[in-house]
């Protein structure tokens, strides 16, 4: 793709077609020539719509997330086939007709308290001067994929829900009577005996013949089968892989420094403590009492104002610049004369003073040589590219190709899409993208060049697939032999126990039952679920089914001690009044919060039903680079709107 759109750029066609839109923006204006009657939004809500590009954003961020989680690569298709769209689109689409329908209603933040909310994010305001930064406000929006008006659309929706949300739940409790249903619950005290099955009282199978082996492979297949491997040959080309060897011109780090060594250095701070006054007289009544030691905070208030406050600020943080420019003339713990500034009188008093601090060329000398490497080895490496895909275009293959631009190329795998290896461990050096890009060219298949990011490109060629396929027999039959003979003694196990637990059915006790299997019966009491993952008598198979049985059931539970135990509940017993009380009173809060989740739940569904949300799946695929999915006339049209749920 990449070869394609540089050669394209490169002809006449493109600057025939350039020259055409020129003059139709001419003609038209640039606003009609992009009108259209269409939208690329994969989700409605009433007045409002979630883009491709948006939804692309969401998705990718669950996809990484998803891989941090899971170390290892998740590629589209493998996120795609676990319904990982379908849960970012029913996502979306909730919250969306949840900000539609409160924006419907009227409950919409203020600009005032967008602006207080904005100022608690401390990435938008410069860390030098303290002050909102709009280009670091841009700059942090485009990291994180999203416009102003996107993050405006966003923040106003948090601030209305959580109000909303708050409003709805202020004061909520459930009623204690819940709890306590609750609290019988898991203090309900269970008595369980129980005696263990003897695997050496059940006469062992015989080894099984290679038929039964084969059947067995056969029932087992889909677990069995290996997957698809492929053997690649992968160029890099990295700026990481060359910049260390690059020399540093002095003259350009002297260059970077006077350009930067203003913005680098640490201004002079002030801390001080301001009066606001609303005229030159009690301007200066006020600086007579400060003069004579009154506290600051006690004079404003007596005049019915509040003071402001900053601390370690540098001049340009002073929000009247003539009351900036009288502060930083005076000495600490000096109080200044009435001041005249741009919004009213003020008095200040100072209470400390920080100097500013100048960078050596030498202190930042390393971070200067890190980036002109960094910017040299991103130019080395744009070369290196243009010289690999000349000799790419005339003909030469893969390895040839970056041989001839004096890259390295190697060769890695066999390897799965998931970047694991024939024996499980992920290959390293294989990212999702190249993944993606091998697995999508058949034998012998070659890619373009491809860009990673970061200055990173790859072009990958795939030399071997090897097709999926179940292990011949010989190789697996030692482990398959093993889980056989382990399959078939289970169900001799399982078999005596069911004639125990026939047997107890009919009447006869769980003592008389061990004794006739040469055992002895064992007991738990008390056992609740408050206590039940502290015991080690019980295996979790077995508490799970005493807490399912009613009382004198028996049944049978596996145990990776024993393998089966055959056991009986033998008594349920009511909690006491002072514990059930305890519980009842402690479990109301996490119960509460319950219930809160349940009321956000609703409202959300209610909000999709209420705007009537529309869902478009085949946008959604498109905008993952997928193909539309296909119509079923047994099924309606899955790829066409849908509505919410």
């Amino acid at each position: 793709m990449l070869v394609a759109t540089r050669k394209f750029a490169k002809s006449w066609v493109a600057a025939v077609l350039i020259g055409l839109l020129i003059i139709s923006f001419a003609i038209f204006g640039i606003n009609d020539a992009f009108k259209g009657n269409f939208s690329n939004d994969v989700i409605t809500a009433g007045s409002r719509g979630v883009s491709a590009a948006d939804f692309k954003r969401e998705f990718d961020a669950f996809r990484k997330n998803a891989e941090q989680q899971m170390g290892q690569p998740v590629t589209v298709e493998m996120a795609v086939e676990n319904k990982v769209d379908t849960r970012v689109l029913e996502e979306l689409a909730s919250r969306e007709a949840f900000g539609e329908m409160l924006y419907r209603a009227g409950i919409r933040p203020s600009d005032g308290l967008m602006e207080k909310e904005i100022r608690k994010i401390q990435a938008f305001f410069n860390p030098i001067s303290g002050a909102f930064d709009k280009n670091l406000y841009l700059q942090r929006l485009n990291e994180a994929g999203m416009t102003p008006e996107k993050f405006d659309t966003v923040m106003r929706d948090e601030i209305a829900q959580a109000h909303t949300i708050s409003a709805m739940v202020n004061g909520l409790r459930v009623p204690r009577a819940y709890t306590a249903l609750a609290a019988v619950y898991g203090l309900e005290a269970r008595d369980v005996g129980f005696f263990p099955i003897d695997p050496r009282s059940v006469e062992p199978p015989k080894p099984p013949t290679d038929a039964e082996l084969t059947a067995f492979m056969q029932q087992n297949a889909e677990r069995l089968t290996r997957p698809e491997l492929r053997v690649l040959t992968l160029v890099a080309f990295s700026p990481a892989l060359i910049q260390g060897d690059l020399p540093i011109d002095e003259a350009e780090v002297q260059k970077r420094y006077d350009f930067r060594k203003d913005t680098l250095a640490k201004p002079e701070t002030r801390s001080l403590i301001q009066v606001p006054a609303k005229d030159a007289a009690v301007a200066k009544a006020v600086a007579d009492r400060l003069a004579k030691g009154e506290d600051a905070t006690a004079v404003a208030r007596s005049l019915g104002v509040e003071p402001i406050v900053y601390v370690d600020k540098p001049r340009t943080a002073i929000a009247d610049p003539r009351v900036g420019q009288a502060v930083f003339a005076l000495k600490a713990g000096e109080i200044s004369a009435p001041i005249q500034g741009a919004l009213g009188y003020a008095v200040v008093r100072v209470t400390k003073i920080t100097p500013g601090q100048t960078v050596a060329l030498a202190d930042i000398r390393p971070q200067i040589e890190a980036e002109l490497r960094k910017d040299a080895a991103a130019e080395k490496v744009y070369a290196l590219s243009q010289a690999y895909e000349d000799a790419h275009a005339g003909g030469a293959n893969l390895p040839d190709a970056a041989k001839k631009a004096g890259v390295p190329s190697m060769t890695i795998g066999p390897v799965t899409a998931q970047g694991v290896g024939g024996q499980g461990q992920p290959v390293p050096g294989l990212t999702p993208k190249i993944l993606e890009a091998a697995f999508a060219l058949p034998a012998g298949g070659e890619s373009d060049i491809q860009e990673v990011g970061n200055g990173e490109y790859f072009a990958v060629r795939v030399e071997r697939v090897i097709p999926k396929s179940m292990p011949p027999l010989a190789e697996v039959k030692p482990q398959l032999t093993r889980v056989w003979m382990m399959r078939e003694m289970v169900k001799r196990m399982q078999a005596k126990a069911d004639g125990f637990v026939a047997r107890m059915n009919k009447g006869e006790t769980l003592e008389a039952v061990a004794t006739s299997a040469g055992t002895q019966v064992a007991r738990v009491a008390a056992l609740d679920r408050q206590n039940a993952e502290q015991s080690q008598a019980l295996s979790r198979d077995a508490l799970v089914k005493a807490f399912g049985a009613k009382p004198g059931e028996v049944f049978v539970a596996e145990d990776p001690r024993f393998g089966l135990v055959v056991a009986k509940l033998e008594a349920v017993r009511a909690p006491s009044g002072a514990n059930l009380a305890r519980l009842t009173e402690e479990g109301r809060p996490q119960m509460t919060m319950g219930v809160f989740r349940e009321i956000g739940e609703t409202a959300r569904r209610a909000a999709r039903q209420e705007i009537k949300v529309k869902i478009y799946p085949d946008k959604a695929r498109l905008a993952l680079g997928l193909e539309p999915l296909k119509e079923d006339p047994k099924a309606g049209a899955p790829g066409k709107a849908e509505k919410s749920k």
